[in-house]
């Protein structure tokens, strides 16, 4: 076996720093929705055109530059709606330059990969660490292309990101690709051309504290009443007083709602993004806010009622809860999800999988959470898995980084604490020990099952291993047995068991010399021998 990597040690992971709620704008107008496009698309337009002159100035960007555009912004909007349309920018730019950084290291990996297998001769096994050559000398010939082709991007990119030039589309690239495929999206290109107008609006305000209700561009009272403050050039078509417009509708927000209007009775700051949804026809709005992350509890107290192991799959979360020595308790639990179609419905199956998580362990009285802090980014390369196609749409399946925060930011509200475990080995290790003793004649343990008991041992900070070493000599008394399912501060728990009075065997039970005597036995055996059985004669009395 190969030398194994070193393990990280277990974690709480941080609250949430924010909070988002969403609610349906019901019963607008005509007239509303006209002026809500207007100002959507008038703003979108100035924000495509500094997002523009942010990308020229690449890495020259200074204060400088950013004050004389948000001058000139202010001009044909306002002074806020301009400072919120150069946040975004600014926000664009740097995701744009993320994205590039590790658009490079997925290349130079896949570069690695490829030099590595040409290396070795055509046909040469792989290890589990390693791969190993080209199948073929057809596929190893056109790896040798691909590799001129990738090494190629790669001085692109790299010169791009040296110069500061960074890609971006407003409205998407996927939208963008999907104007060539039509007939493949089912689209018309009237029904594309308003969802890609539709993308590239802006309708959105940050807020501020201080403000009226947080917020001066768009205010939502607690009564639910929505104004917008219009932009220079569309002051003509207010219906309130200081150019701004008040929409016919009301809002409402159900989830987080007192929390809302707490926040907007204050005058706190609430950010609030007004937005159009092609697809069915709907108008919504997101209200958004910073919260100050709740301080974590230590390790040892989230453990203190035992602990959930969870183990993330692409189609379900499989469950097991143990106690405070790393026992399982009770049977496995199994919550499925369906991740295709549309990312609201993907979104929403992660989240029910994750209320019933969280339900299940409220009413088991658990405190702690243990899941895998997992990352495949390395792991989706086509270089490393390049035949194994259904291996690499399966990890790249796994929601692994939306139900970490999906999962911390509703197990927050719970106050159950989210444990991150290091994932090295715990479906390995945890089927060799514990899927084939914990299954029985009416419970079918599978591999996730047990990988769950290793993600709540390794959180404890048990070995996953059901039992320690056995004796040096044989596994019997001679030096006592030693166990590793006690708590680690019970005196003596690596010490030999006590002592049990009688005889040292399995066959004869202590207490035999005492029994033995009053037994009666069961069968009539022949007794065989040279003495024979002589009665004594009775005693004759007168």
């Amino acid at each position: 076996m190969g030398r194994l990597r070193k393990l990280a040690v277990p974690f709480v992971a941080l609250s949430p720093s924010g909070v988002a709620i969403r609610t349906r704008l019901k019963g607008l107008t005509p007239e509303d929705e006209k002026v809500l496009a207007l100002v959507g698309a008038h703003l979108g337009s100035l924000a495509s055109k500094d997002l523009k002159a942010r990308c020229m100035d690449g890495l020259e960007h200074s204060t400088e530059s950013w004050a004389a555009r948000k001058r000139d912004l202010t001009a044909e909007s306002s002074s806020r709606w301009a400072g919120g349309i150069t946040k975004a920018t600014h926000d664009q730019w740097a995701l744009a330059r993320r994205g590039q950084a590790a658009h490079v290291q997925s290349l130079e990996a896949g570069i690695t990969t490829i030099r590595h297998r040409l290396s070795l001769p055509v046909g040469q096994k792989g290890t589990k660490r390693a791969p190993g050559g080209y199948r073929s000398a057809h596929e190893w010939f056109c790896k040798t292309r691909r590799l001129h082709v990738l090494e190629d991007r790669l001085d692109q990119v790299r010169a791009d990101r040296k110069a500061g030039r960074v890609h971006v589309v407003r409205g998407g690239k996927r939208l963008l690709g999907t104007r060539h495929n039509l007939d493949t999206a089912q689209l018309t290109e009237a029904q594309w051309r308003q969802r890609w107008e539709t993308a590239r609006w802006f309708l959105s305000a940050d807020g501020e504290s201080g403000k009226r209700y947080g917020n001066e561009t768009i205010r939502v009272t607690p009564g639910g009443e929505i104004s917008i403050k219009l932009p220079t050039p569309l002051s003509c078509l207010a219906n309130a007083r200081h150019g701004r417009y008040v929409l016919a509708c009301t809002v409402r927000f159900a989830h987080r709602g007192t929390e809302w209007a707490d926040r907007v009775e204050a005058n706190r700051a609430v950010a609030y993004r007004i937005h159009y949804d092609t697809g069915c026809g709907r108008w919504y709005v997101d209200s958004s806010w910073q919260i100050p992350p709740t301080k974590t509890i230590p390790l040892q107290a989230a453990l203190a009622d035992g602990v959930i192991g969870v183990d993330t799959n692409a189609d379900h979360l499989a469950a097991w809860r143990l106690d405070t020595h790393g026992n399982p308790i009770g049977r496995p639990r199994r919550f499925f999800y369906d991740l295709s179609g549309t990312a609201p419905h993907r979104d929403a199956q992660a989240r029910h999988a994750l209320t019933r998580l969280l339900h299940w362990a409220k009413s088991c009285g658990v405190k702690a959470i243990a899941v895998e802090d997992l990352d495949f980014q390395a792991e989706k390369t086509r270089e490393k898995h390049g035949h194994n196609r259904r291996f690499r749409q399966l990890i790249s399946a796994m929601p692994t980084g939306r139900l970490r925060a999906r999962l911390t930011s509703m197990a927050d509200r719970t106050g159950i604490a989210v444990i991150a475990v290091d994932p090295a080995y715990t479906s390995t290790w945890g089927a060799q020990h514990w899927q084939k003793p914990m299954a029985g004649p009416t419970r079918k343990t599978t591999r996730h099952d047990a990988a769950s008991i290793a993600i709540g041992r390794r959180a404890q900070g048990h070995p996953i291993r059901r039992r320690a070493t056995p004796p040096r000599a044989h596994q019997s008394d001679v030096h006592g047995h030693r166990t590793v399912q006690a708590d680690r501060r019970v005196p003596g728990r690596e010490g030999p068991r006590h002592r049990v009075p009688g005889p040292r065997t399995r066959s004869v039970p202590p207490d035999v010399a005492s029994t033995r005597a009053t037994r009666t036995p069961k069968t009539v055996r022949d007794v065989r021998s040279d003495q024979a059985w002589v009665q004594d004669s009775l005693l004759l009395t007168d």
